[in-house]
């Protein structure tokens, strides 16, 4: 430290009390993992009691005990959601990494140690012995200052943690979402592979009597082959989302075995009323609190950025030197003082660092704006999506899916009657199969596109994967001019 003060003995160690006293900070017991659950209901994909994992043995020995609880029953997509906020990897990084945001904000408002120098110094007719004690002063006086910004800086984290969770969740219910309609998209698949396996052992039948042409049986075969193909895709499928689901919910091995719904929810019999969704998304989404809360912050540093930029290595030094004859009576002498020292605004007046905090402040009002434009924007898309989806997804399940099983029993009734032919029969089953697929394929868009506007009006944006605040640290570039005076 360049900068020092020369205090008496008890005045100094009166202010370093005091200085230790208003430094006290301590890091969150929890990882501050009761704020993000603070901020978890109703963003949590649905789920409102959904829990975080809990730090220490026990708790890690109750959850797992749940999620086998839990997995000893038809997965539910509830029930996906929790197990996942439990045993995702990814999740408990990020809670730790949280933690570890905490305990830098501790270690930046820990005030600095005093210094302590001892120098021994002697020639032909003295030794003199010299000690200091000296400490930052700038850094006790702007604490209260510190302590705000990164209160600050911390709850964006929070909140951009909160983010990660909302998303982990709405990731956990489309990821059961896609599992169960693959499976029973496969269901569907197996049985038109079924009605065409029967249609080409019937046509091989018939030529071999003589009643079909080789032609007549080709088609029934292609029909096969690309019956065939299509089963095989869908067991991929099948196969590929159930890994999907179990990797997001961080489950492996004997863990991941696991049983699916049977089948997707039932539509609702009306959809959400776009009313309101615009407000709803700018009171409620974590990015827009997370853009007010920066705003406030470099607003809040620009009035002191200026001085600090100057006046941050203001210290204080005691000094109590002894000066000792090396000859004779050996007469000593003791010199006591303070030195107080403030760098001289000679060359840097501080303009540049003004300057730079006011664009800071332009540049957090314009990015609240951007991101509140955002929040309006995929509000109305993503409910147009979801509105679109229900119209498309109740067509299928309300209409085509009756129309064909009417047509597929109209001619089973003259198939009985021998107005139709078995081809006619066995068409008519394939086609009211692929309309049950198809109408499979609407619902999951729909609870997609349903849990997509859910997380679009209280977390934040689909697209984003991770925001500046998860991963930066507490005390970014934009706040250097201001931490120089504190250290």
């Amino acid at each position: 430290m360049s900068a020092r003060h020369h205090l008496p003995w008890r005045t100094a160690t009166a202010v370093a009390a005091m200085a230790l006293l208003a430094g006290c900070a301590s890091v969150a017991p929890d990882g501050l993992r009761s704020d993000v659950q603070a901020l978890a209901p109703g963003r949590a994909a649905g789920v409102p009691d959904a829990a975080l994992p809990a730090g220490g043995e026990g708790a890690r020995a109750d959850a797992q005990a749940a999620v086998q609880r839990w997995l000893a029953e038809p997965l539910t997509a509830d029930a996906a959601v929790r197990i996942a906020l439990l045993g995702n990897p990814g999740l408990q990084a990020r809670l730790a990494r949280l933690g570890v945001q905490d305990a830098d904000r501790v270690r930046a408002l820990t005030l600095p140690n005093p210094v302590f120098a001892i120098g021994r110094l002697t020639n032909a007719h003295e030794r003199e012995i010299e000690r200091s004690l000296s400490f930052g002063l700038i850094d006790l006086v702007t604490l209260p200052w510190r302590s705000r910004w990164q209160g600050q800086a911390l709850q964006q984290a929070t909140l951009a943690a909160a983010q990660d969770v909302a998303r982990l969740a709405t990731d956990a219910r489309r990821a059961w979402l896609n599992a169960v309609a693959a499976q029973q998209v496969l269901a569907a698949h197996e049985r038109m592979h079924d009605a065409a396996e029967a249609g080409a052992e019937l046509a091989r039948r018939m030529v071999r009597v003589g009643h079909w042409s080789a032609l007549q049986q080709a088609r029934e075969q292609a029909a096969l082959a690309d019956s065939r193909s299509q089963l095989a895709q869908a067991r991929l499928a099948a196969a590929a989302t159930r890994e999907a689901l179990a990797r997001t919910l961080g489950l492996w091995g004997e863990g991941a075995r696991f049983t699916l719904a049977d089948r997707l929810p039932e539509l609702p019999a009306q959809p959400m009323d776009a009313e309101g969704i615009e407000s709803r998304a700018l009171r409620e989404r974590l990015d827009v609190r997370a853009a007010r809360l920066a705003l406030a912050r470099v607003a809040d540093q620009q009035g002191t950025s200026g001085i600090a930029s100057v006046f941050g290595e203001i210290g204080v030094t005691y000094q109590r030197n002894t000066t000792t004859e090396r000859t004779g009576a050996g007469h000593g002498d003791v010199q006591r003082g303070w030195e107080l020292a403030v760098p001289l605004p000679l060359l840097d007046w501080g303009g540049a660092a003004h300057a730079r905090a006011r664009l800071l402040t332009q540049e957090g009002a314009a990015q609240l704006q951007h991101t509140a434009l955002q929040a309006r924007t995929e509000a109305r898309t993503r409910w147009l999506a979801y509105r679109n989806a229900w119209d498309v997804a109740r067509q299928q399940t309300q209409e085509v899916v009756p129309l064909r099983r009417f047509i597929q029993d109209e001619t089973l009734l003259r198939y009985n009657g021998m107005l139709a032919s078995v081809w006619d029969l066995l068409a008519e089953a394939r086609a009211s199969t692929g309309a049950v697929a198809q109408a499979v394929r609407a619902q999951r868009d729909f609870w997609l596109a349903e849990a997509e506007l859910q997380y679009a009006l209280t977390a934040g944006s689909a697209t984003a994967t991770a925001t500046a605040a998860a991963t930066a640290p507490l005390d970014p570039p934009a706040t250097a001019s201001v931490g120089a005076a504190g250290h």
